[in-house]
């Protein structure tokens, strides 16, 4: 069975697929951290989002998705100018994985065969203009995270190694998941994601009932299961592409940036990163909710994935950071 579990029939986790939605609108809101307990539907959901996401224009044969034929490099040597539609690329990055494997190498066997000198495309550049997904991110080497860290700062990825010198761009959105139990994530890292999500098992009978009732019927009645949730996704589909039309004639009032700022230093994050991202994120979720301009409801549905991983440890605060997010948003933004 090669198709996904369809976006639209996870059960629950409301929050996990908000947030996920919200950068399909916007990927410049900056990925999405998915935090929680295993079997929680983490890896399912990026999954079904690869799957529901809207299909991009790109130039034919371009190994980094260029949108426009003068954007190819050259080291590709692309000759084409025909411009085909691909799926929204969704590229894993394993545990484990070399360096060369991500950022690009030489090819060998052109090397060998031919005697040329020639570049082989990594997962930064299958990745370029999509997705780049980070099973367990907490347990990453630290020289994979510092290469991921300078490339998400600067969108482009270079390689100088065996008398190659190669740029491409390298812009995607991180998604990363993991269990808390198995480690943190370096707090360089964590800041370099927009949103985090908690995720936790449900605690009500009816909640599990209907998940297992959902995989049985994707497992052992596929057909009549893809028809039904398909239209769903297709919906949902429609729904993002219709945000994106309408993110840039939004409305932003003052009174909505000072609302960022004033929470912000109430919670005491560090840097600007949490206002930009409280921001891009209500944007998100109010021209996906066909509003004429963005509120402080849309503040309050989007702060606690925004800021709590932004947050201080306070010594003298045992609360989570969810509950400090929430006690601040009934403070400051009431």
């Amino acid at each position: 069975m090669t198709q996904p579990f369809p976006f639209s029939a996870i059960v629950g986790q409301a929050e996990m697929k908000q947030a996920m939605v919200l950068t399909a609108i916007d990927p410049g809101i900056g990925g999405v951290l998915v935090f929680g307990d295993r079997g929680t539907g983490k890896s399912t959901a990026v999954r079904a989002l690869a799957a529901l996401l809207p299909e991009i224009t790109a130039v034919e044969g371009c190994p980094v998705n260029s949108a426009k034929p003068e954007d190819c490099p050259e080291w590709a040597h692309v000759r084409s100018t025909k411009m085909v539609t691909r799926a929204t690329p969704v590229i894993d990055l394993p545990l484990g994985v070399t360096e060369d494997r991500v950022v690009g190498a030489l090819d060998i066997e052109r090397a060998l065969t031919r005697g040329e000198k020639a570049f082989e495309p990594g997962l930064l550049a299958r990745a370029n203009r999509g997705y780049l997904y980070i099973d367990e991110v907490n347990l990453l080497e630290d020289h994979i995270v510092d290469l991921l860290l300078d490339v998400a700062q600067s969108g482009e990825n270079v390689v100088e190694r065996e008398g190659l010198s190669i740029r491409h761009a390298a812009r995607f959105v991180l998604v990363g998941s993991g269990n808390p139990e198995e480690g943190e994530l370096r707090p360089q890292l964590l800041d370099r994601f927009g949103l985090s999500v908690e995720v936790t098992s449900p605690r009500d009978v009816e909640t599990r009932v209907e998940v297992i009732r959902r995989r049985d019927a994707f497992e052992n009645d596929n057909e009549n299961f893809m028809k039904k949730w398909r239209r769903k996704d297709t919906d949902l589909r429609k729904a993002i592409l219709a945000a994106r039309e309408a993110l840039p004639k939004l409305v932003t009032t003052e009174a909505v940036l000072h609302d960022c700022a004033a929470l912000c230093i109430a919670l005491g994050s560090d840097g600007l990163r949490g206002e930009l991202t409280l921001l891009r994120a209500a944007r998100a979720i109010a021209a996906f909710e066909g509003a004429a301009e963005v509120t402080r409801a849309h503040l309050r549905a989007v702060a606690p994935s925004a800021l709590r991983h932004r947050l201080r440890r306070d010594p003298l605060d045992e609360a989570g950071s969810t509950v400090r997010v929430a006690r601040t948003l009934t403070e400051v933004l009431p």
